[in-house]
């Protein structure tokens, strides 16, 4: 096949595609333009996740009318002037690439006035063909339209997720540049909804408490390093406010969000012995180093720096960090129940543990009252024990120790197990048995819970309602970043319904990529089911205590968790005599 110059529409496609992947890229490259452009307010709109529109206003500096065509042209920007310009970039934008590569996949309008002129122009792209220049009388500053995005590029579009899924992706996008830029008024509308008012702050704490809530406003605490060529700022949360997943570690380096592994390593390794192994501190970090001492080029999406010094960089965050929690009492403070969800004459609270046959309801102020209450009127015998993978025991006394392990006496020898534990177990196959029998007996709200969350994790939610359903957690939209939960599983009401959420929301967020249903229901219901098991701390009754005995004994796996965890370990008669110089 002859070589031959590609023409200026594929040329154009190819480089769409290497910087725009999905509507959030779209955002992110117009957002950052805009503050580049010194906006105190960018207004964001959207319809249909983005795909259909991407509308920004901002009120920055504007483009000259005799510029406006230029800017349309690809490797055209106002922020490099030279090669060496590239290694001391102190502006968000700078490739010249996203204007051009826009236009070219999108019908595409640009109308923008400068400050201190009486009037603009306009000038439109529809799939990169330019139309002419036209005078426009708008407000000074910039305003972008972006329709039908890959109208021209159907295999690209094909690709695209679902709405939801989009919108969250540009939520993401602008809680990165909004977290950076506190001092910028945003706001966010999708579908002539309004999903967020960001007033401008100079209190950066107060802006995540819009975008998290006031749990990790209240907990955070500031990091402010001396001044030095390598200076960190920031916020970090107490260790109790830990996560299942990493999604709120946020990286900043001269006011540009990225990602490096080693560097969130480093906040990780600051928590050591803090948090348990498998869980994820909170982070709001914000470097600030030469502009010559990092490189933004190394990445198309500019997701990515390369510091000439990592290892300094690395030191600091460990350092800084480690040495703020210290001066910290980080002893967990006991916090009161919540209000009850209704009164209890209307709502009653069923029995912790639910066995095979109907139990009458247990006292909800009782916890050893629903562990124990079982139906006598019933003379069948209960179902043989399933085969384990450690010799069957009977079931005799055990004592509890810390508040968190029985010790149980075997012929064996001595069984230690972790209360938290085998309860979340138990509770895993009795949920997961009834949901598979289509028998998961479900309690709905007298009046539905309004629950606020940040709009990337509400729009998860929702996109997971009929898995949700499934495990008996009625939601639906309420508007902005609200949703409402109208039911939870009877069987897990020991907590409040709002934490069974909780835990299932970190796990719907920690995934890029949906697993298959039945992967995701196993998933879902052993976070539920930890949600609602006793806790290391909790006391138990000696009769609630052979009552988990008991129902390990008919559990199909009690030996693990459904996380993998032990939930028994086996110390034999052999063992003890040999520690004890018995043999």
């Amino acid at each position: 096949m002859p070589i031959r110059q590609l023409p200026p529409d594929v040329i154009t496609k190819i480089a769409a595609g290497e910087v725009i992947e999905r509507p959030a890229s779209v955002v992110k490259e117009l957002l950052e333009n805009s503050i580049d452009a010194g906006s105190t307010r960018i207004d964001l709109e959207l319809e249909q996740g983005g795909s259909e529109l991407i509308r920004i206003v901002d009120d920055g500096c504007g483009i000259a009318p005799d510029e406006l065509l230029l800017a349309l042209a690809a490797h055209a920007t106002s922020k490099l002037a030279s090669a060496e310009d590239l290694f001391n970039v102190t502006t968000m934008g700078f490739r010249g690439e996203a204007l051009a590569s826009i236009a070219g996949i999108a019908k595409f309008t640009l109308q923008s006035r400068a400050r201190g002129t009486e009037i603009g122009a306009e000038i439109r792209s529809d799939g990169g063909v330019i139309g002419p220049l036209k005078p426009w009388s708008g407000s000074p500053g910039t305003r972008i339209e972006v329709r039908h995005l890959f109208f021209n590029v159907p295999v690209r579009k094909k690709f695209l997720k679902t709405n939801a899924s989009e919108l969250g992706q540009i939520c993401e996008t602008l809680t990165r540049i909004a977290l950076a830029h506190p001092h910028v008024h945003f706001t966010l509308r999708h579908n002539n909804r309004q999903v967020y008012d960001l007033p401008r702050s100079e209190n950066l704490a107060e802006r995540i408490g819009l975008f998290f809530g006031k749990e990790i406003r209240n907990a955070l605490y500031e990091i402010d390093t001396p001044p030095g060529p390598y200076q960190l700022k920031g916020l970090i949360a107490d260790p109790r406010c830990d996560r299942g997943n990493s999604k709120l570690q946020y990286l900043f380096v001269n006011g540009r969000w990225f990602r490096d592994r080693s560097l969130s390593y480093a906040l990780m390794d600051a928590y050591r012995n803090l948090i348990m192994s498998g869980r994820h501190p909170i982070g709001f970090l914000f470097l600030t180093v030469p502009a010559n001492e990092i490189d933004v080029n190394v990445h198309p999406t500019k997701a990515e720096v390369k510091f000439r010094e990592n290892a300094t960089v690395f030191s600091l965050i460990r350092a800084a960090v480690k040495e703020r929690l210290l001066r910290e009492n980080l002893v967990p403070r006991a916090t009161m129940p919540a209000q009850p969800i209704a009164p209890p004459e209307m709502m009653p609270l069923p029995t912790l543990f639910m066995p095979s046959r109907p139990q009458p309801i247990a006292d909800a102020d009782d916890l050893g009252s629903q562990i124990i209450t079982a139906d006598t009127s019933d003379p069948q015998p209960p179902p043989p024990p399933l085969p384990m993978m450690f010799p069957t025991i009977p079931v005799g006394t055990a004592v509890q120790m810390h508040d968190a392990y029985l010790i149980q006496e075997t012929p064996e020898g001595m069984l230690v197990i972790d209360q938290h534990a085998l309860h979340e177990r138990i509770l895993f196959e009795q949920v997961r048995r009834r949901v598979r029998d289509g028998q998961l007996e479900v309690q709905r709200l007298l009046i539905p819970e309004p629950i606020e969350l940040p709009a990337a994790q509400a729009a998860a939610v929702l996109e997971a309602t009929a898995e949700l359903a499934m495990l008996g957690l009625e939601v639906s939209d309420f508007g902005g970043n609200t949703i409402l939960l109208s039911s939870y599983p009877t069987l897990l009401s020991r907590r409040p319904p709002h934490e069974i959420l909780a835990g299932v929301v970190d796990y719907l967020v920690s995934k890029d990529r949906a697993p298959s249903p039945e992967v995701m229901l196993d998933h879902l219901l052993a976070t539920m089911a930890c949600k609602a098991a006793v806790k290391a701390g909790d006391k138990l009754t000696p009769a609630e205590i052979q009552h988990l005995l008991e129902l390990r004994a008919l559990a199909e796996e009690s030996h693990h968790c459904p996380h993998g965890r032990p939930t028994t370990l086996l110390f034999s008669r052999q063992d003890l005599d040999r520690q004890f110089r018995r043999t």
